[in-house]
């Protein structure tokens, strides 16, 4: 603007002077107006918006982000052996070392002369990181009469986030490239996938017969369950076409056992190495593989993609699997063992 004014009028103003402090102020208005424009066109496409901006666009097609799903698992509750039963009342909160709870979902007893009960339990905040490892879950906020111990003998999975803007934003895009019109597979699929527990799905269309279909469910932690599975039959029972006869059905387990040797980096621990395989190993046997095949470089992706694996060797699958669309690959007998 001060280079505009002197080359219309010939003069140039001081730096300090009055016009040049006013001119300096415009140009700060002007350019934060720029800043906004751009700012607001972002936000008017959803290839670009973002946030509560990116929501209103997925409300137009029908859509909503994706809350967040605790994770679930068992706990293992330990007593001395006794002549009399011990309760473990449902609501029982148990924690990790980094105080991340947990609550017992059902009652459970030690029966007389046992000395252990798995029961049923659910993270009580929802979100990835309730999906803790194996025997991280240490104590109990109140020890239930006569119990002395608690533990998860396996890692809690099923936790995830909420649905973040490029998930989102992938799933809104998919409406205009793939347009559900009722009666195709787009509108079955983005039907089921709007439901917070479901994180993949296979459609059968005639699979058992004409004027059938099949929609297979899958939650991040596996198999849905029968809650689930009504509330989608109920869904799609009133939106599903005249004539068509609709099922909502759980995947078909595909038992995959997985033998593996690795190696650790030198100076690192081999132990702490093993173990961290075997826990990546176990996430990646997620509801996401419904209906995908188990290939041998993704899982040794997964298995050199942990800190300080030097080397591995996967013994068992001796080959890629092949998967269905109605199967999902369920992990069976894990074994991580130093390489040689």
């Amino acid at each position: 603007m001060l280079t505009c004014l002197e080359e219309q009028t010939g003069l140039a103003p001081e730096p300090g002077c009055d016009l040049a402090v006013r001119m300096y102020a415009v140009a700060a208005q002007v350019y934060a107006l720029y800043i906004q424009a751009q700012w607001v066109t972002r936000q008017a496409f959803p290839q670009t918006a973002e946030s509560d901006y990116l929501d209103l666009h997925a409300q137009l097609r029908g859509l909503t982000r994706k809350q967040a799903t605790p994770a679930q698992g068992v706990i293992r509750f330990t007593a001395q052996s006794s002549d009399i039963p011990r309760t473990i009342p449902q609501g029982t909160v148990c924690l990790t070392a980094d105080m991340i709870r947990f609550e017992t979902t059902a009652e459970g007893v030690i029966a007389p002369g046992e000395t252990t009960v798995d029961i049923p339990v659910l993270a009580l905040l929802p979100g990835a990181a309730g999906n803790v490892s194996a025997r991280a879950i240490t104590a109990m906020a109140v020890a239930p009469v006569g119990v002395s111990s608690c533990t998860n003998p396996l890692p809690f999975t099923g936790g995830s986030d909420p649905e973040g803007d490029e998930d989102l934003r992938a799933r809104v895009l998919d409406t205009y490239w793939r347009l559900p019109n009722g009666a195709n597979i787009a509108f079955y699929e983005q039907g089921a996938l709007s439901f917070d527990e479901v994180t993949a799905v296979s459609v059968l269309p005639r699979n058992r017969g004409i004027g059938t279909v099949d929609i297979v469910v899958a939650t991040l932690s596996g198999q849905p369950d029968e809650e689930l599975l009504a509330q989608l039959q109920e869904y799609f029972q009133s939106r599903r076409e005249i004539a068509v006869d609709v099922q909502v059905l759980s995947p078909k387990a595909l038992t995959i056992n997985v033998s593996i040797q690795v190696r650790a980096r030198e100076g690192t621990d081999q132990q702490a190495v093993q173990q961290a395989v075997e826990e990546a190993v176990r996430r990646w046997f997620s509801g996401e593989r419904l209906g995908n095949d188990v290939l041998r470089a993704q899982l040794g992706s997964v298995i050199y993609g942990c800190e300080n694996v030097e080397n591995y060797v996967i013994l068992s699958p001796a080959a890629d699997q092949k998967v269905e669309l109605d199967q999902l690959p369920t992990l069976g007998t894990l074994t991580v063992e130093a390489m040689p």
